[in-house]
This record gives structure tokens, sequence and C-alpha cells, in this order.
């Protein structure tokens, strides 16, 4: 369930204003546009040669088009660099670069690890402040032999060197834990407990807009009971940024 709503998250798109509309001449004998942004979606409709149409939305390699007739659909990135402007220039496609990843603003991700002996899955979003402080939104799933559970927290993360392809970053937060226990022989209470950590990880700029993360968190869990809990987490995954 969380991979399937970090993987919905991330489809999500660009609009562009109404002033960055951009009207682009079919160079090639036609232009093939898709139901939607995949290749998996049918053709329903092609554009022929010297025809226009104008560019509405970019969506991570694809963009959503509206011909001269007011038909909309989808267009792979290779088709539109074969494009031309109404005067016969080449259009210029910017593809992602690591001055957007320093820049980004908004940030989702998918990691899986360790915590405290158990699986962890993880999806995450980040909101930047600016290039050295964002706030992330974190939901959990952990599995483990004996208990199962759920964790909710509220991160701030400083990256000291935004800019670098390989940014260390430190992050502090809180939140909450449900533990499940799984024993039939003597049946263990379900318990929600608040939770503090903190932590240290690495974002790799890997390509166009996805970033490699690997990260190290140190939790005290704050029972009912008198004495608290440490749990380590270590994880890593990929996340996508725009």
């Amino acid at each position: 369930m969380l991979a399937a709503f970090a993987l919905q998250l991330t489809l999500t798109g660009s609009v562009l204003a109404a002033d960055e509309l951009r009207e682009v001449a079919v160079a090639d004998p036609y232009l093939e546009m898709h139901t939607g942004p995949g290749r998996g979606y049918p053709i329903f409709h092609v554009v022929d040669r010297g025809e226009t149409v104008s560019i509405i939305m970019q969506r991570t390699d694809w963009y959503l088009v509206r011909d001269a007739d007011g038909d909309e659909g989808w267009v792979d990135r290779e088709q539109m660099e074969l494009t031309l402007k109404p005067d016969g220039s080449a259009v210029d496609f910017k593809r992602a670069t690591i001055k957007d990843f320093t820049n980004a603003r908004w940030e989702l991700g998918l990691l899986a690890g360790d915590f405290g002996g158990a699986n962890i899955i993880s999806v995450y979003g980040g909101y930047s402040l600016n290039p050295y402080v964002s706030i992330e939104v974190w939901g959990s799933q952990i599995l483990g032999n004996f208990s199962n559970g759920w964790m909710g927290s509220v991160n701030v993360v400083h990256e000291a060197f935004p800019e670098w392809r390989i940014s260390p970053f430190f992050t502090l937060g809180a939140g909450v834990i449900h533990t499940e226990p799984k024993s039939t022989i003597v049946q263990g209470e379900d318990r929600t407990d608040q939770i503090g950590h903190v932590g240290a990880g690495f974002r790799i700029y890997a390509t166009r807009r996805f970033v490699l993360r690997a990260e190290y968190k140190s939790y005290v869990v704050f029972t009912s009971r008198d004495d608290n809990e440490e749990v380590e987490e270590w994880k890593v995954g990929f996340a996508f940024f725009f």
C-alpha cells in the first residue's frame, strides 16, 4: 500500500502557466499523441507535419499538448525534441540538472531497511524552506518476527552543502509508533507510543530528477512504562524531486 502511494505521488507533474505556453511545429512526418504519459497508453491521434501544438504540462519525460483542433494528448520527449519553433529554429527541452536538485522545492521518496531487527518500508514527502532546511512527513510500515506496526513522524532536515552531488544531511524529528504483537501463547497488548529521533545520511543526485538516499536514525520510544526503549534504523531508497 505504501509503495503504491509513493508511486502515485511521484507521477504528479507541473502545469505551465498561461504565459509559459509554447507553440511548436511538427517536423517529423507525424506526432503521436497518447492517452496518458507512458508508452503503455494507446495512441489515439496523430498530428501531421507542419501543424502546430501547444505545450500544456510536463510530467517527467512526457508532455501534454493540444493541437489546433483542441485535441489533447501526451507525447514523449524524443518526439518533442524533433519539433521546431514557429520560426523554424530548434526547441530547447531542458533536462533536470544538479542545479535543479539543489533548488528543488518538493521531494517524494520510498526507502526500505532495518528497524531494530525488523523490516521497514517508508514513504516520505518533503518541502524545502530554502536550500539548507526542509520539512519532511514520513509514514512507515514495520514487519517483524514477533510484532508488526506502523510509524509516523515529522522531521526537520539540514543540509550543509546542498550544491554537492553527494550531499550529507542531519535530521531531527518526533512522531508516534504503533505496535501489534503476533504472540498467540501470551497475548500482548497493542501499544501506541511517542517517539523522538536524531539521524544523518546522504542524498545522492543520480540523474534527471532522481535521487538516491541512505540514512541512519537513532530512536527513543517513550513508553508508558518507566523504561524507555532505544531503536536503531538503517534505510536506503530513492526519491523524485520537482
